[in-house]
């Protein structure tokens, strides 16, 4: 994405915080959403912390030692590269020059304790926590945003085909085949479920698996772009009642979803649609959830949100019916305030 995607943001950080004069942005391999939105930086093995400010550059300090920064480089726009010490040195570093000041934390929930605490003290007390105000901005996709997830959801598509194509051999040759198509498709990670019971549970590839399965459930996730697209896809090479339901509940909520619909509707929608069959149990309590930089963005899709304009979401429905047939299936939409449009939906 251009440099200027990322200067946007955080002109908009400012807007929301006019007092503030320094923001200091949190990211881990494991926490990274904030920070990848405002440096494009995803760490790799140990905590990045990034340096906001209104009147100078960035700065920009890794985790693993000094070998990290040249690796670092290509990965963000940010062009102030320097190792992470500690939380003490960032709060330091945050504070020096200037007598009087208002400082913003971004993803500091995920800091560890130690960590925060010298970076506090160094800056003689807390910073104002403007996390839940990122996640606000994060929630209304941009053109360049929009473009990174409808190709992760074109690597999604890869990857599942390359599932289907292979199931007949055996679970090992199916999922290896999806991992190599998102893989050659450009995915930054690759994260797949499968199951032996016919949909029943799902299970992640942690060894050699030579049967086949028929039918054949599989939940891919795949980043692309630091952006991310899931889907679950039910394969067989037979008709299956329990897939012909899910995906008929899937469509019909599909036509319903539009900005402005409270959450709590769509999944009502969805167990209604269910009737007789049993919802399963992956996708009762989460049907519905926002999709970005993060696997599920906040703020979460429970009873009090609504359908966003501008935001993309990973609809899920999922049942077992009384036949003892299971099968989920997903769609990955794109919310506008005139439709939606559906950028990756179950084969």
């Amino acid at each position: 994405m251009p440099e200027s995607e990322f200067t946007r943001r955080i002109d908009t950080l400012w807007q929301v915080h006019p007092t503030a004069t320094r923001a200091i942005v949190y990211g881990s391999p494991r926490h990274h959403a904030e920070l990848a939105y405002l440096t494009n930086l995803v760490p790799k093995l140990e905590a990045a912390v990034a340096l906001l400010t209104r009147d100078t550059e960035p700065k920009l300090f890794l985790g693993g030692g000094p070998n990290m920064v040249g690796a670092a480089k290509p990965l963000t726009w940010i062009s102030d590269l320097a190792p992470l010490r500690s939380g003490q040195a960032v709060g330091q570093t945050a504070v020096a020059g200037i007598s009087a000041y208002k400082i913003v934390v971004i993803g500091g929930g995920a800091m560890p304790t130690a960590f925060r605490q010298s970076m506090n003290e160094a800056m003689g007390g807390e910073a104002t926590d403007a996390t839940a105000d990122v996640w606000k901005q994060m929630a209304a996709k941009s053109s360049h945003e929009m473009a990174a997830i409808v190709g992760a959801c074109g690597v999604l598509h890869a990857a599942v085909a390359a599932i289907d194509q292979s199931k007949h051999t055996s679970v090992t040759t199916a999922v290896l085949a999806g991992e190599r198509a998102a893989n050659q498709a450009g995915a930054q990670d690759v994260r797949i479920l499968f199951s032996r019971n016919g949909g029943r549970t799902l299970e992640p590839f942690v060894t050699r698996v030579n049967e086949t399965a028929d039918p054949f459930q599989v939940y891919v996730a795949v980043r692309h772009l630091n952006y991310w697209a899931e889907g679950f896809a039910h394969l067989s090479a037979r008709p299956n009642a329990a897939k012909s339901k899910a995906m008929d509940v899937l469509k019909r909520v599909l036509i319903r979803m539009r900005a402005g619909i409270p959450t709590r509707d769509i999944a009502n929608l969805i167990e209604s649609s269910i009737r007789s069959d049993a919802p399963h149990p992956v996708t009762m309590h989460s049907c519905l959830n926002t999709i970005g930089l993060g696997l599920e963005e906040a703020p979460y899709a429970d009873a009090g949100e609504t359908i966003e304009a501008g935001n993309v979401y990973s609809l899920k429905a999922g049942l077992q019916n009384v036949a003892g047939q299971h099968a989920i299936v997903s769609a990955m939409v794109a919310v506008h305030k005139g439709g939606n449009d559906v950028l990756w939906i179950s084969p």
